[in-house]
């Protein structure tokens, strides 16, 4: 379990948080990130900008093994570029014992980003918000774990 941690820390680190990722398109208008190493290979395929749903897939020797899914949206007038560029940011601070979504929170001039999980790595959910001068202007709702 703590080797399928590190390696979701890693390709969460290296997918969508990442600038320089490059995203592939997908039939249906979507876009997918991968990342491998060894025997594990990561895919983030998401639909939409906001709002947003997607699925994040463990795949161990060709079989799907962890998955989640996850659909969010900004929810104010603020700009979303802004909002995506400090979560983008936020997600980058990941905390490799909770490697689902971003930190516990993460806050950069007038942004703030709290992340709340509930449950381990074999069965979670949890919510992220992004508030802008104490004012929440987004949220993503996520859940998974194993699959067999």
């Amino acid at each position: 379990m703590e080797e399928l941690k590190k390696f979701l820390f890693e390709a969460k680190k290296n997918a969508y948080a990442n600038e320089n990722a490059k995203e592939t398109k997908v039939k249906g208008g979507g876009k997918l990130l991968i990342y491998s190493k060894e025997n594990l290979v990561y895919q983030d395929k998401y639909f939409g900008l906001d709002p947003f749903s997607g699925e994040e897939l463990i795949i161990k020797n060709g079989k799907v093994i962890w998955m989640m899914n996850y659909y969010g949206r900004t929810i104010s007038k603020v700009s979303s570029k802004e909002v995506y560029t400090f979560l983008k940011r936020s997600l980058m601070k990941a905390d490799i014992k909770n490697p689902f979504r971003g930190p516990n929170e993460f806050s950069e001039k007038d942004f703030k980003y709290l992340n709340k999980t509930e449950g381990t790595i074999d069965s979670f959910r949890g919510t992220e918000k992004i508030l802008h001068k104490k004012k929440e202007v987004y949220y993503c709702n996520y859940h998974g774990g194993f699959v067999k």
